[in-house]
């Protein structure tokens, strides 16, 4: 359906390398050929990521980065909002900016949608040594009292997002509509033996290596150390056998590091590769995927892993049980337990044939339910449903 003359601003901490950020950047030449021009207000301006993408596309992005408070933030974003044409809808991802545009766009004429992308209010998060819960809940009242009050319609990347926000924040199950995210196959590629060898002589593996991948930022819900635990187990077991760990340093690189040593990993057989903007070609070039996130909203780079054909072991919580089937597309096992973590690694590591098994029936299930054009149609269905209403 297409209706013209519309338009969807988008508020977001910025256009960095997340999954969030890549998500509404991809939405673009969906949006516009749907008749839904976009634009964006960023918090923040980035130096990697999609911020530069985005910019050549020719959309407008409009920066916040001067107004240092939330109210300053927010009343900039309104005369955003109020003027030059302004949205006929304003859709905030991540905190700070769902705070700036669900009270910008307060009494004005643009509906207001917020994406609900992970779990920021979950049990687990609780053992992070770097938070400080009384902050956690003063942003929980604050984020509820806005969100009940403020919000048109809230976007969910899962069903267990969804339910975790209706507990946290009591709002309302009717106004939450669950949407998961989509990648682009386009931009992932093919997996295949060509690109397999090409990336392992570029990153200086052995054709035979047994490459064990995960992706993820250094923070403490990507349950890191708990694989490096895995792998201090697995590793004098295969000596063929390497662990990459490709993502942005955090609040934990310091200790994964300092783990490192400790356990008497090498730098050989544990690569920290930092962030990377060929992930596409790491999932390609490897065997075994690794999530072990304590938790999830919905595991991005487990998707693009199964995109590529490539076996999973994953933490048993709730959100990757919306992507994988157990046992047919990847094996789950209990979260921050390393042996059974370095048990299941072991067993698709020396039994090629069922990896590739698995491999292939995670790929079905992304061309069947992950794919970009499905999540580009469910949204832009989302976005139009509400300016009709």
């Amino acid at each position: 359906m297409t209706v013209r003359g519309r338009s969807v601003m988008f508020v977001i901490n910025g256009l960095g390398t997340g999954g969030s950020e890549r998500s509404v950047a991809e939405l673009i030449p969906h949006l516009r050929d749907a008749g839904i021009e976009p634009s964006f207000a960023c918090l923040h301006r980035r130096s990697e990521g999609v911020q530069a993408a985005v910019e050549a596309s020719g959309v407008r992005v409009h920066y916040l980065d001067r107004a240092r408070s939330p109210l300053a933030r927010a009343r900039r974003l309104r005369r955003m909002i109020s003027l030059g044409g302004g949205a006929d809808l304003v859709h905030t991802v991540h905190f700070e900016s769902d705070l700036a545009g669900r009270l910008a766009a307060r009494g004005l004429r643009p509906r207001v949608v917020c994406s609900l992308v992970g779990m920021p209010y979950a049990r687990a998060r609780r053992t992070d040594p770097n938070l400080r819960c009384s902050r956690l809940e003063a942003v929980r009242w604050v984020d509820g009292w806005t969100g009940r009050r403020l919000v048109d319609r809230f976007h969910a990347v899962s069903d267990s997002v969804k339910q975790a926000a209706i507990v946290a924040l009591g709002i309302p199950a009717e106004r939450v509509t669950v949407i998961r995210r989509g990648r682009d196959p386009s931009r992932l590629g093919e997996p295949g033996l060509e690109r397999r060898r090409r990336v392992r002589a570029a990153l200086g593996l052995a054709p035979d290596a047994e490459v064990i991948i995960t992706v993820g930022r250094q923070e403490h819900p990507k349950g890191l150390r708990h694989l490096l635990a895995a792998a201090a187990r697995l590793l004098p077991t295969r000596p063929r056998a390497v662990l990459l760990l490709a993502g942005r340093e955090g609040n934990t690189s310091a200790e994964l590091r300092q783990l490192t040593v400790r356990l008497g990993l090498g730098a050989e057989r544990v690569r920290f590769l930092g962030h990377r903007d060929d992930v596409p070609d790491l999932l390609a070039a490897a065997d075994v995927f690794a999530l072990p996130s304590l938790y999830e909203g919905l595991p991005g780079a487990l998707i693009e892993a199964m995109a590529l054909g490539l076996p999973a072991v994953a933490s048993d919580i709730p959100a990757v049980h919306e992507v994988v089937e157990p046992g047919r597309s990847a094996l789950l096992v209990p979260a921050a337990e390393p042996e059974p973590l370095a048990a299941a690694l072991n067993s698709l590591v020396a039994d090629p044939a069922r990896a590739r098994a698995l491999g292939a029936r995670g790929r079905e299930i992304f061309f069947q339910k992950f794919t970009l054009e499905r999540y580009a149609r469910e949204m832009i269905d989302l976005y139009l449903g509400l300016l009709e209403t």
